[in-house]
């Protein structure tokens, strides 16, 4: 990155995040430009609110299956190879979206079992919960909301088969999906810090993660 990126960089921080997040996101820049270092931040919701129920008649709104997703995996823009769908398929997950007719506009995954994050770390949590990952929102559809609307239809539609709610996590750094989940109604539970160090990773949760039963499996 050169001076004037850097430069760039600062002040669309300091214009969008104040002065406490561009320094926190400089640092985390710093360290990673060392090597790697993240903290996820792991989070529940287990309330719908109402407000991110009502639907636009121009969407449909569904559980996908596989004949479908199928279909839209030959799309590369959508982000579902097909090797990926054969493995959670076969896992069981499932797959919320909304469509724009024969577009897929936005979607995400859930899963009630332990599921691969990275090649590296595998994501596990208490039972009673439905793990939310994978989530997509087509260039052509941002800034209408429909990733916060179909989690949680796809929340309400899973609180009715008898969970607790849905548990996820989010880099410490993303501050644009932070700001989104937290006003879906998503609450804080724990952090889990990961740093490579000689070719190790070294991985901590915090009192909250266990509680929930939330830790990375290393693989």
């Amino acid at each position: 990155m050169n001076v004037y990126k850097i430069r760039d960089f600062i002040r669309n921080d300091l214009e969008n995040l104040g002065l406490a997040t561009t320094l926190y996101d400089a640092a985390f820049r710093a360290i990673n430009y060392l090597t790697y270092f993240t903290v996820l931040k792991c989070m529940t919701i287990s309330a719908v609110d109402p407000h991110y129920l009502k639907r636009n008649n121009r969407y449909s709104y569904m559980f996908l299956d596989p004949n479908m997703l199928f279909q839209f995996a030959k799309n590369l823009d959508y982000d579902l190879p097909e090797e990926f769908l054969q493995q959670a398929l076969k896992k069981g997950d499932e797959c919320y979206a909304i469509l724009d007719g024969d577009t897929l506009a936005s979607y995400g995954w859930y899963s009630d079992k332990p599921t691969n994050i990275s090649d590296t770390m595998r994501f596990h949590f208490s039972n009673g919960y439905i793990y939310m990952y994978k989530g997509y929102t087509h260039n052509n559809y941002r800034g209408q909301r429909l990733h916060a609307i179909g989690m949680t239809l796809a929340l309400k539609e899973y609180l009715s088969r008898g969970f607790t709610g849905i548990i996820s996590y989010v880099e410490s750094t993303n501050f644009s999906s932070l700001k989104s989940v937290y006003r879906m109604g998503y609450q804080d539970v724990g952090k889990i810090y990961i740093l490579k160090l000689f070719g190790k990773y070294l991985v901590h949760r915090t009192k909250g993660c266990r509680e929930y039963g939330v830790w990375l499996e290393r693989l």
